[in-house]
């Protein structure tokens, strides 16, 4: 009586954690998608994109997906052990199995783009200057989307500012380069070619890579720490299930 208590204790703690740790993935998840369209949206308007970089997508869908059933599953588990129902008890074993698979497969591909998304991003950037040389400041979705890229990011074209030298608002400004090209304290009232240099404004490609890496690192940190509540919570699950068929 004592041990099956215990146990039930050890459902609700592991199948909490679950239920938390999905939410954060489910988080992470909407963020990561949301996010594609600032800077992972400025490629859609690239050509010859690289098949790789659907990969990071598809890791967002995903995320939502595993966050949104680890939700399901950490109420299953709590109320199967409650309830003391065998059914419950092995359908939560078995979906958490599977969830456990999926998330091993996700650490896999996550991983695999790490290693080569500053190949792959590094290969675009001939493809996404001649987009902001042929578009920006023609364009007005490409060029909001910059800017608010840019903005938030506090970074300038995709390598530097010399991306947008030729560019429609380069020539229509009379060689001058975006805001956020030129540092705040700059006290000319436009952007000029000498104040983009000496400000250094970073490119979008090192944000990009940068945020890439350090979402990787959390997100493997994060599937970690749930696939060892989950190895957990299944072995807790099927003492629950052998112990509630020796009492019928």
């Amino acid at each position: 009586m004592c041990c099956s208590s215990f146990l039930k204790i050890m459902m609700f703690i592991f199948n909490g954690g679950i239920f938390v740790a999905g939410a954060a993935i489910l988080g992470v998840g909407v963020w990561v998608k949301v996010d594609s369209g600032s800077l992972l949206g400025l490629l859609d308007n690239v050509e010859d994109i690289p098949s790789g970089l659907s990969q990071l997508v598809n890791v967002s869908y995903l995320l939502i997906a595993v966050g949104a059933v680890l939700l399901v599953i950490g109420f299953l588990g709590c109320c199967g052990a409650v309830r003391e129902s065998r059914c419950m008890l092995l359908t939560f074993f078995s979906i958490v199995l599977i969830i456990f698979l999926a998330e091993v497969a996700g650490a896999v591909v996550l991983l695999v783009f790490q290693d080569v998304a500053d190949q792959l991003l590094g290969s675009l950037e001939d493809e996404v200057k001649r987009s902001i040389q042929k578009d920006y400041g023609s364009s007005e979705s490409l060029t909001s989307l910059w800017n608010a890229t840019m903005e938030q990011f506090k970074c300038c074209g995709y390598r530097n500012f010399t991306d947008f030298e030729g560019s429609p608002y380069n020539i229509e400004h009379g060689n001058a380069y975006p805001p956020t090209c030129c540092n705040a304290t700059y006290s000319e009232n436009v952007c000029s070619a000498n104040g983009a240099i000496h400000s250094d404004i970073d490119g979008c490609f090192e944000k990009l890579l940068q945020l890439i890496e350090d979402n990787a690192v959390i997100i493997a940190a994060v599937a970690l720490a749930i696939a060892a509540l989950e190895i957990a919570a299944m072995v807790v699950s099927m003492v629950l299930y052998k112990n509630i068929g020796n009492k019928a």
